[in-house]
């Protein structure tokens, strides 16, 4: 909060940015200092028109305006700013300072993904690896405080990217995986499962998850998907599972003409099932971008972490200024009352 320091009988209290910059309690007084002038103006009719006058006979050459005859007002004037002044300070003016501390205990999550050959097909936009690499972006985007690493694999796995909350590296990792990445081909499904083991067996966190996400059946790498997916689950790893592709006539490249090469492809969903089984979390079968995205933000939902929240709130009242500029205002109308600046025939 802006703490103003100002000493009470500054005029910067009635300066428009300091006005705009309180919060009022009481509204409604603000609105009722619009009323101040009307008031006023009334009284003033009903005095002219209304009050007992004495005729004087006067020459007409004696009649003379003058322009200090406009001061018997003042005291009028100053008494409006007196009720204005309370007014306002009825409206009880103050400055409010809210702090929001949030924290998380947050979740460490593992993408695990293929980037074997059989990923370049287009079936997805512009590709398997591509749509992926997109929603893995969007999913790290719409994270708080979770740690996230990154595995691929194709025919060996390696951890790409160690659990960390820094997301700005994470989406420069993603940017740099490509299918040169690892050089033996084939889908080691078994051993992209014992690198996330590895790289999340020694953490602490209460939630883990993998995120496993391919495109065809294990074949390459020494060990056994589902014995991997034992041994995560024995480290209460939850695994999700995600098949991308189309079954049928894919296409793959262009030819000659630049007409799309179809391929023939055929998924097994039977592996990645159980592995989602064997890690208590769900699996996904996809066929387009969309799917996949929303694949992605379902697991978002599922896994979020409880944010906590603290809140401190600090108000300073500052009423008080505008009731010492009203009581030196009303002590200025009193001396002024009966003097020669009212008008003492009207009283």
């Amino acid at each position: 909060m802006d703490e103003i320091t100002d000493s009470w009988y500054s005029l910067s209290w009635f300066s428009p940015t300091t006005l705009q910059g309180f919060t009022w309690e009481n509204k409604v007084f603000i609105y009722l200092i619009l009323a101040v002038p009307v008031l006023f103006i009334a009284r003033w009719v009903v005095r002219h028109y209304f009050n007992q006058k004495l005729p004087v006979a006067l020459i007409k050459s004696d009649l003379k305006s003058s322009p200090l005859n406009w001061i018997r007002i003042f005291p009028e004037i100053l008494l409006a700013l007196v009720l204005t002044l309370i007014l306002t300070a009825l409206a009880r003016p103050q400055k409010t300072n809210e702090k929001v501390e949030q924290w998380t205990e947050g979740i460490d999550i593992m993408l695990a993904i293929d980037i074997s050959q059989s990923m370049q097909i287009q079936d997805f936009q512009p590709n398997r690896l591509e749509a992926a690499k997109d929603v893995a972006r969007d999913f790290i985007k719409g994270r708080i405080q979770d740690r996230i690493g990154i595995v691929v694999f194709s025919g060996d796995a390696f951890s790409l990217a160690p659990l960390t909350t820094d997301y700005d590296l994470l989406n420069s990792y993603l940017n740099d995986i490509s299918f040169e990445m690892i050089e033996s081909r084939g889908t080691a499904i078994g051993s992209a499962l014992a690198v996330v083991t590895n790289r999340m067996r020694e953490s602490e966190s209460k939630s883990k998850v993998c995120i496993l996400l391919s495109d065809g059946d294990n074949t390459a790498g020494n060990i056994d998907p589902i014995t991997s997916a034992e041994l995560a689950a024995a480290y209460e790893i939850k695994m999700y599972t995600i098949i991308v592709g189309q079954e049928g006539m894919v296409p793959f490249g262009k030819d000659y003409f630049g007409r799309p090469n179809m391929v023939e492809n055929t998924i097994d969903e039977t592996t990645m099932r159980k592995i989602a089984e064997i890690g208590s979390g769900e699996f996904f079968r996809v066929t387009d971008n969309e799917a996949l995205k929303n694949v992605f933000d379902r697991i978002d939902q599922y896994e979020k972490a409880e944010i906590k929240e603290t809140r401190f709130k600090d108000t300073a009242d500052y009423y008080y200024i505008y009731l010492q500029w009203a009581v030196l205002f009303f002590i200025l109308f009193l001396l002024l009352k009966s003097t020669f600046l009212s008008n003492v025939l009207q009283d």
